[in-house]
């Protein structure tokens, strides 16, 4: 197991419906999570249990997270479920297997024997498209979207959109912002994601010192409007290359917009970037 696999496993309990429903395709209104402690003798508990409530009826939810290629995992799968019958005799049973692991999938969601046809769910990550997590606008959503399909957007500038996305959900709580991008850079690595996260996240960093009150009295001023400078030129060269990756080459005027433009300015238009399907999208101020 592991760091990865143990704090995205509590990122999935944390938002049991929102997997149903984005994720299963599941109509569910709400869930109350099972406890499945002491439902083996041996330390092997079940990822996330749940009774779930909706028009889809009433059933359990059985879902696990892995991180790697099993071969006995339909095995498991279905030792799972006879725990769960054992304990829940008589309900609906739904089970799915979501695999965030970074080499691609190669695990059967099945077994088929003499006098036993036994099957499960698989959600490959790496096929959903990430707009649909972002598209949640909740913290625990946007850490799992590095998860996703990007298709064909620029790593940078989904890994932008969440982490300034983040920040402004999470406001003025420091640590739940800290929280969460410790989620983010672990699972980042399945994706090899982890140098672009630390990049953003200094960058952020660097244009939240010029909020300081140091700066707005005019401490070290000179120092620190020589490296704000600095940041307002290269966040404007990678805007520039973003956008003309995803354009084309830009026009003059457009240049001198990038050129001339404010800190505010270039996160906004860089935050429209994700779902901009042209190059006037970029600047709308709405």
């Amino acid at each position: 197991m592991g760091d990865k696999d143990i704090i995205s496993k509590d990122i999935f309990k944390r938002i049991a419906v929102d997997i149903a429903r984005v994720l299963l395709h599941l109509k569910v209104d709400r869930a109350e999570i099972i406890d499945t402690e002491h439902e083996r003798i041996e330390d092997r508990r079940a990822d996330l249990v749940a009774q779930m409530f909706g028009a889809d009826g009433e059933f359990i939810m059985h879902v696990e997270i892995q991180n790697g290629n099993e071969t006995p995992m339909p095995t498991r799968m279905l030792r799972y479920r006879t725990d769960i019958m054992l304990s829940h005799p008589d309900q609906d049973i739904r089970q799915y297997l979501i695999y965030i692991g970074k080499a691609p999938l190669r695990m059967s969601d099945r077994i088929v024997q003499t006098g036993l046809d036994y099957r499960y769910c698989i959600v490959d990550m790496h096929t959903v498209d990430c707009q649909t997590l972002l598209a949640q606008d909740k913290p625990e959503a946007l850490v799992l979207a590095i998860l996703c399909n990007f298709n064909q957007r620029p790593e940078r500038e989904v890994i932008h959109f969440i982490i300034h996305r983040l920040r402004q959900i999470t406001a003025d709580k420091e640590g739940r912002f800290r929280e969460y991008m410790r989620m983010l850079e672990i699972l980042s690595t399945n994706r090899n994601l982890a140098d672009i996260i630390t990049e953003e996240e200094k960058m952020l960093s660097q244009v939240l010192h010029s909020q300081l009150p140091s700066y707005q009295l005019g401490w070290e001023q000179g120092e620190i409007e020589g490296e704000i400078k600095g940041e307002i030129k290269g966040k404007a060269d990678l805007l520039t290359r973003l956008l003309t990756r995803r354009f084309g080459p830009l026009d003059t005027d457009t240049q001198a917009r990038l050129n001339h433009a404010t800190q505010d300015q270039l996160a906004w238009w860089a935050d429209n970037i994700l779902d901009a399907s042209t190059l006037e999208d970029v600047f709308k101020l709405n």
